[in-house]
């Protein structure tokens, strides 16, 4: 199972990211998409997630700053990230639960720069 992960780059404090998640549509249809991150020597952490029929998750540490969302029409899942700040700089992952196995995209990087 193959997932993209793309939109990483970087970005001053306070700039906005959009990274967008490509879905095999067979799993996107009913699984669970769900971002994470992994700082320089931090274990990884989730961000948010997104269920089958668009009900989100969002991390105390992010929400009002971060938005999870789906295009059902492109099998695609997007973090909308504002008001980025240096200690959001991670590897930023997709995943995609299908009820049996999680399955990840390789990561992009999103660097803040203060």
């Amino acid at each position: 199972v193959q997932l993209q992960a793309f939109g990483g780059g970087l970005v001053q404090a306070g700039g906005s990211l959009r990274l967008s998640c490509e879905v095999p549509r067979n799993i996107f249809l009913i699984g669970v998409i769900g971002w994470h991150r992994q700082a320089p020597g931090r274990d990884r952490e989730r961000v948010a997630s997104i269920t089958s029929s668009g009900s989100t998750n969002t991390e105390e540490s992010v929400k009002g700053r971060v938005t999870i969302s789906r295009d059902n029409a492109k099998n695609t899942v997007y973090l909308q990230m504002n008001n980025l700040q240096p200690e959001d700089t991670a590897v930023y992952f997709c995943s995609a639960w299908d009820g049996r196995s999680n399955h990840w995209g390789q990561g992009t990087l999103v660097t803040v720069s203060s």
